[in-house]
């Protein structure tokens, strides 16, 4: 009869040890990595522009990075097989510090934030005057976004030969937003002024003419032109996934835009009043004096925003401006 185990024999109860090698503190340095800007995302798939090389180069994401995301827009370093033959295969080793993070969640109560693009200086909004009809509280979010990004926004107002831009301007004029309007087959040479030497986004949603301007602007980027259905007034989605281009130089200038797909909605859960009001520094001064809480909102009480238009210190229509954008971080909006 087998023999059982008695109350001497502690080794049978104890789990089996994993024979792994032992663990080093020593961690490689890379210090042959090359650095390089992540130009479009696929599926766990990056091609990367690499620092004074013209071949755009196939990247997977090192191990050692976890979950870290990257995104388009990021400057990473890379190891492996950077020629861009085809068939070859990089590692992304490191992520650089980001400069700024333009971020949206899916709703406005949603914790989890999701980063557009890094490293970009400018959101240029797209928004057609008709057909598409304009959707201000699309407008007001994207400003938003862009505040709390610690980008400048641009506007670009296309389709003026259908509709007078004067009515939606005027909305905007308080708060000291640039914009550029243009028509179908103008000059778009202003637009070009204000990408120069700068790293832009576009947003917008569909049918307002946004990948025919980045085919305008990008010759051969061949962007998928989409229409607006007759019977709901909306555009189909035409970009899938976000690409960087590189813009050719204007006045010895180059810069970089990125065309991003159409999104389902823009929620704003993560902007603070705080960050936002910080974008607006003549009205910051302000507030100074606000009670412990307050937004800076409409119907707030004892706002310093209310005193100094009381007082002929601000300007109301900026004011009121301010607060119609900050109220636009509540219910999100739709793209499509």
């Amino acid at each position: 009869m087998a023999r059982g185990y008695g109350t001497h024999d502690h080794e049978h109860y104890e789990r089996p040890r994993r024979r792994t090698r032992p663990r080093t503190k020593d961690r490689p340095t890379y210090d042959d990595a090359e650095d390089g800007r992540v130009v479009r995302v696929d599926r766990g798939r990056y091609t990367v522009l690499v620092d004074g090389q013209d071949e755009l180069v196939t990247a997977m994401k090192a191990r050692p990075l976890g979950r870290k995301g990257v995104v388009v827009g990021d400057r990473v370093r890379l190891v492996g097989d950077t020629t861009g033959d085809d068939g070859s295969l990089a590692r992304i080793v490191e992520v650089r510090e980001r400069a700024t993070v333009l971020r949206r969640t899916a709703d406005d109560d949603d914790p989890v934030e999701r980063v557009i693009v890094a490293n970009a200086d400018q959101l240029v909004v797209v928004t057609a005057l008709a057909n598409p009809e304009p959707r201000p509280g699309l407008l007001d979010r994207a400003l938003v976004a862009a505040y709390d990004a610690g980008m400048a926004p641009l506007l670009v107002l296309t389709k003026a030969d259908l509709a007078d831009p004067e009515s939606l301007l005027a909305t905007y004029r308080s708060l000291g937003v640039p914009w550029v309007v243009t028509r179908k087959g103008a000059d778009i040479d202003e637009i070009r002024d204000r990408l120069a030497g700068r790293t832009s986004v576009l947003i917008g949603h569909s049918g307002v003419g946004k990948s025919t301007l980045v085919n305008r602007l990008v010759p051969g980027a061949d962007r998928e032109v989409g229409r607006v259905n007759d019977v709901t007034g909306r555009g189909r989605h035409t970009s899938t996934s976000a690409i960087m281009l590189a813009l050719p130089e204007h006045d010895g200038q180059p810069g970089w835009i990125v065309d991003t797909p159409g999104i389902r909605s823009f929620g704003l859960a993560h902007v603070r009043p705080e960050h936002l009001i910080a974008a607006f520094p003549d009205l910051d001064e302000m507030t100074e004096d606000c009670p412990r809480g307050c937004t800076h909102g409409a119907g707030e009480p004892e706002c310093g925003l209310d005193e100094a238009v009381a007082a002929g210190q601000a300007d109301a229509d900026r004011v009121t401006s301010f607060r119609r954008v900050l109220a636009a971080r509540e219910g999100a909006e739709v793209w499509d």
